[in-house]
């Protein structure tokens, strides 16, 4: 189960670097964006994501994950910001995140823990983040994808470099 936790952070991890490396690519203005008034921003989801990871992993193990003071509608108001506030939202949010994995240990899965009053032991917890982190991150790739259109970089195997991609990975000897 050590094992889990440690897959999750790597997890949490690579999902946190897409978004660090979409952010990277874009302008200001571009991380403001939305497509139609009843679409996110990237900094809008940013916002959300805030919310959500202190809410849910503030004293992770002894409150409720929806924090009294939490207003998730504001959440997706557009507000004055510029892009240091939203980088420093982006990484409280993930830091908080990961200090709260990085203190718990294998006995601590089992343990019950409440998120709107629903009871999830930690490792249901941190099973119904990973997907819900990913699926907000995603679209932030996507976002960014959008606004960059043939200057995106590829975050991961570009488009039509597949076999290259595959010829280079088998030729290296394989690893643990």
């Amino acid at each position: 189960m050590d094992n889990f936790l440690a897959s999750s952070l790597k997890q949490f991890r690579d999902f946190k670097s897409l978004g660090d490396k979409t952010f990277d690519q874009l302008s200001d203005e571009q991380l403001f964006w939305q497509f139609n008034p009843s679409s996110n921003s990237i900094a809008v989801i940013v916002k959300h994501l805030n919310g959500n990871m202190l809410s849910r992993w503030t004293d992770f193990l002894h409150s409720d994950g929806e924090k009294a003071g939490r207003n998730r509608d504001m959440e997706f108001e557009n507000t004055a910001m510029n892009r240091e506030d939203l980088i420093t939202q982006w990484n409280e949010g993930w830091n908080c995140l990961f200090h709260a994995l990085e203190s718990l240990n294998e006995q601590d899965l089992t343990k019950t823990i409440f998120i709107r009053g629903e009871g999830h032991t930690v490792l249901e917890a941190i099973h119904r983040q990973l997907a819900h982190y990913p699926y907000h991150v995603g679209q932030i790739v996507y976002i960014g994808k959008m606004c960059m259109d043939e200057q995106w970089t590829s975050l991961s195997i570009p488009k039509g470099k597949s076999v290259e991609f595959n010829q280079e990975k088998f030729s290296q000897s394989k690893k643990v």
